[in-house]
């Protein structure tokens, strides 16, 4: 500790030119051509499993594929305006401690940025995808679909973009979550009934509660972070703004480049997924006789699914039976199933129509050996009566219903996990493709966020106990967000964790751009909303 403390000691007294100087390194040959390897690999992996999944599919003209390759391209523009726009943040911290050259920090957080979207769950994805109204996502082949998915997509580009420009570390997360809202709300507004229920707003409001609550945690534990450290690790310099381009020590910088991979990564395995599940919307919109159910699904899982679903059917048939006697089974089951979905209201034909869908559902895939060999058009029927299904159960939420015995709930919990598998599911080859989308678009744009996070939070520049803390807390914030399959902001996080340093070491705070990033929280998701919604309702009026 003491060689530390002295070696520390030594660095010169900060300037605020010399991260300005860095921010205009050239980019790295050596990383530029491990990137351009990574990516060509990739291209190839994705090309031959596409190629693959669609030879197996009876694909009736080449306009699904026109519009299937259309639709890629906006979602994965998504990603790449989200990987320059986002991953910003996590490299600001080693670039303005001197801790690494933007050069290499940039094609570091991209390689982290690939590998955090590959080894994703996938549960966050849908996390997001459960916010939209049930009809839009069973009806994700007609207009009404492709309407939603290219509004809400292009709105929340057009907003990253905007934001981008003004320099203003604006949320992803938040973009796409209004996107989703304003495509919502038009969608339950232009219908018959002028009704906004469609929207799981109990889904909602569990996403925007992490969406806020992240940014505050950030500033606080950041803060809270760095007095403690202050504590522990008397070194004046620690907590001193670096010079020219001498580097921290080296324990100092492995701590902040860890910081800037794990920042990186877990941005890639959260933000990564959000596109995920558009993009499994557009698969199963374009080509369901490929992608409407996982047909890697085994013989085995198959069985274990048809043995699921006969007992789930005998506890909802016993049950019908302990509450109406004489039940009159409903005459359009799936009508009756999403209502309650969308309205959350039981009604005496409710328990008696989910019975039926499952018991439907039982004899549909009995039928069949697999989930590749069932008919094209009825993988679509089958997969849109499993989703009803599973969402009528998380509604229901069996587990805290005193209806139910212990045995009952976990045969039913085992069903929900059995029809998650069979539609809940993200090909390898896309998750390449988002990585490599969120990896490139980490290579380009980055200097704009970059300056503002390094420079204009505080009035001082960053020191390295303050990008230490920061990016400690974000990569902590996020983790936790992956566990609870919960989508958080990396920027939030992050810029609110560099203002919690900047206030807790007395550094002051610049409120003209503090101002500028909150502005950016309040507005971004009503923003977004109202430009997906008016964007729907164009492409809905077009597609009519």
């Amino acid at each position: 500790m003491a060689d530390l403390a002295t070696a520390v000691q030594t660095l010169p007294a900060p300037t605020a030119s010399a991260a300005k100087r860095r921010t205009g390194s050239h980019s790295s040959p050596l990383g530029m051509w491990i990137f351009g390897v990574v990516v060509a690999i990739g291209l190839g992996y994705i090309g031959v499993h596409v190629t693959e999944d669609l030879g197996h599919a009876a694909i009736p003209s080449i306009w699904p594929l026109l519009l299937l390759g259309l639709a890629l391209l906006i979602a994965l523009s998504f990603e790449f305006v989200n990987g320059f726009h986002d991953t910003a943040n996590a490299v600001a911290t080693v670039i303005y401690t001197n801790s690494l050259p933007p050069n290499i920090a940039v094609v570091l957080s991209g390689l982290c940025n690939l590998a955090g979207v590959l080894v994703s769950s996938g549960t966050v994805a849908f996390a997001v995808i459960t916010l939209l109204p049930v009809e839009l996502i069973l009806k994700v082949s007609s207009g009404a679909g492709f309407a939603m998915v290219f509004a809400l997509l292009l709105a929340a580009i057009l907003w990253n973009l905007g934001t981008w420009w003004l320099g203003l570390p604006a949320s992803s997360s938040h973009t796409m979550v209004g996107s989703i809202i304003g495509v919502g709300l038009a969608s339950q507004l232009m219908n018959a009934h002028g009704s906004a229920s469609g929207l799981d707003w109990s889904q909602v409001l569990k996403v925007l509660e992490a969406l806020l609550i992240s940014p505050v945690l950030g500033f606080v534990l950041a803060g809270a972070l760095i007095l403690i450290s202050k504590k522990i690790f008397t070194c004046p310099a620690l907590y001193k703004a670096p010079e020219g381009d001498q580097p921290p020590p080296l324990p100092i910088r492995a701590l902040l480049v860890g910081t800037c991979t794990g920042v990186s990564f877990f941005h890639g395995s959260n933000d990564g997924q959000k596109g995920m599940g558009l993009i499994m919307l557009i698969l199963i919109g374009t080509v369901p006789t490929a992608y409407a159910l996982n047909h890697n699904a085994t013989a085995t899982e198959i069985q274990s699914f048809i043995a699921a679903s006969a007992q789930a059917g005998h506890i909802l048939d016993h049950h019908v039976a302990a509450t109406a006697p004489v039940s009159t089974p409903a005459a359009d089951p799936r009508t009756a199933v999403a209502n309650y979905v969308e309205t959350k209201q039981m009604k005496p034909e409710t328990l008696t129509a989910l019975s039926q869908l499952v018991d439907q559902l039982n004899r549909e895939v009995s039928s069949y050996a697999s989930f590749r060999t069932i008919p094209g058009p009825q993988q679509t029927v089958i997969r849109n009566d499993m989703y009803l299904t599973g969402r009528a159960l998380r509604v229901m939420d069996p587990a805290h219903s005193a209806a139910f015995t212990a045995a009952e709930r976990n045969d039913l919990k085992n069903y929900q996990a059995r029809l998650d598998k069979a539609t809940k599911f993200i090909p390898d080859w896309v998750k390449v493709a988002v990585a490599l989308a969120l990896g490139l678009g980490t290579m380009v744009g980055w200097k704009r966020i970059v300056v503002t996070v390094g420079e204009k939070i505080g009035k001082e520049q960053m020191t390295y106990a303050q990008g230490a803390s920061a990016g400690l807390v974000t990569m902590a914030t996020i983790f936790a967000a992956d566990t609870w399959s919960l989508p958080v902001s990396t920027t939030h996080i992050l810029s609110s964790g560099v203002a919690g340093t900047m206030a807790a070491s007395g550094s002051g705070l610049r409120l003209s751009t503090v101002r500028n990033i909150a502005a950016g929280w309040v507005l971004t998701l009503p923003a977004a909303a109202l430009l997906s919604g008016l964007l729907y309702c164009l492409f809905h009026a077009m597609a009519s």
